[in-house]
């Protein structure tokens, strides 16, 4: 069976625009390409994240004061 695409309008920041259209021209693809690529990616990404949450639900909890506490006695901060 064959996806049907949807139509939506989306509206873009001129310079954002403009960068879209030139690299669409230079590549040879559409900004629907482009577009529908970096929200794949997008959400692959949010995707990769969640599951890295749910690993981590039984770790022990830290609070951003003991956090910080920690950074600096590492001499990372």
């Amino acid at each position: 069976m064959v996806a049907q695409s949807k139509r939506a309008t989306i509206y873009f920041d001129p310079e954002l625009h403009k960068a879209l259209k030139l690299k669409a021209l230079e590549t040879s693809r559409s900004i629907t390409d482009l577009v529908n690529e970096a929200v794949r990616e997008a959400l692959a990404e949010d995707a990769e994240d969640l599951s890295a949450f749910d690993e981590r639900t039984h770790e022990p909890l830290i609070s951003y004061d003991a956090m910080v506490k920690r950074l600096k006695k590492d001499g990372r901060i």
